[in-house]
């Protein structure tokens, strides 16, 4: 690990200012995924600013009847709150099959959408990645691509997005609340949060330099049968090879959203109006641009059949 200086920020204005002012500055909480990449040298901040102490952990009820999540709560805190176990038991079960407890009780909610892919070609120094070295290759493009993206991928990158939190959030239409540099404040849908690779695919969400996360915004209640379910290679402590996160109402409609698929959390609108149609109406819908290898081709079918499950359960 390389050496870095480290400070406490003591407001959220302090915070942005500092990281503002040093371009290769990073903000640190619970640390599960940034000290791992510290250690092999794929960050290398020169600062870290941790915000621990910024006071962003609570859970609070919005006006409207929805939930205001602090950017700094722990995903265990989260996966066990009481009304997000009862409105919003998608969140809860995405959490609950990410990770072990031990790193759930650390990880927290801002920085849960802001890991990093779990790419092997990422996370191996000696080999070409254009989103740790831009412009120098991708080696999953010919190389073993089992786990990677099958739609929304590009020429550079092939990589998926991790989290199953973000999965959970993207169904129920979150939005990402933040606060740039010069202290204004936005609202950013999830669906427009994580970008596509394209040419850039180093660059992964829309935020801005020394921009950061205070809370994660769910709306009201929506009600339904809230499944999601996760196909990994062991029982536990995997990342997904497809998820499935989905909201059905009694009448068939409902929303879905896929991970394990693309570089970002993968919703498709037209897939939730197929959805009374059935899995394979749906699953069309999402996939209806992919472009698998062979070794990932089987993704096509394993979200069918997933979705078919959940679609399933939902019936009882």
């Amino acid at each position: 690990m390389r050496a870095f200086s480290y400070e406490r920020a003591g407001s959220v204005e302090a915070a942005v200012k500092a990281a503002a002012s040093n371009p290769d500055a990073k903000f640190i909480a619970g640390g599960t995924n940034l000290l791992d990449l510290m250690k092999l040298e794929i960050e290398t901040p020169t600062h870290l600013i941790d915000v621990n102490g910024l006071r962003l952990d609570t859970i609070e009820t919005t006006p409207d009847g929805g939930l205001r999540i602090g950017a700094l709560v722990r995903n265990t805190d989260l996966a066990t709150h009481e009304t997000v176990r009862r409105n919003y038991a998608l969140v809860s079960r995405a959490l609950v099959a990410g990770a072990s407890g031990q790193l759930r009780n650390k990880a927290t909610t801002a920085g849960n959408l802001l890991q990093r892919t779990r790419c092997p070609y990422f996370y191996d120094t000696n080999q070409p990645c254009n989103k740790r070295k831009p412009g120098s290759g991708c080696s999953a493009i010919g190389g073993f691509s089992r786990q990677h993206a099958v739609v929304g991928v590009s020429d550079a990158c092939i990589a998926t997005h991790p989290s199953d939190m973000a999965i959970a959030m993207q169904t129920l239409d979150a939005a990402v609340e933040t606060v740039k540099a010069d202290g204004t404040r936005r609202s950013i849908p999830l669906a427009d949060f994580h970008t596509l690779p394209g040419d850039t695919p180093h660059i992964e969400t829309v935020l801005e330099r020394g921009e950061i996360i205070t809370a994660v915004l769910l709306p009201p209640p929506i009600g339904g049968k809230q499944i999601y379910r996760k196909v990994r290679d062991r029982a536990s402590y995997a990342f997904a090879v497809i998820s499935v996160g989905a909201v059905l109402q009694s009448d068939g409609t409902g929303r879905v959203a896929v991970g394990g698929v693309a570089h970002k959390p993968w919703r498709v609108r037209e897939a939730d109006a197929a959805l009374p149609n059935g899995a394979q109406a749906a699953a069309r819908s999402l996939l209806a641009d992919a472009h698998p290898t062979e070794q990932n081709r089987f993704k096509l079918d394993l979200v069918e059949r997933t979705l078919g499950a959940v679609i399933a359960e939902a019936r009882g």
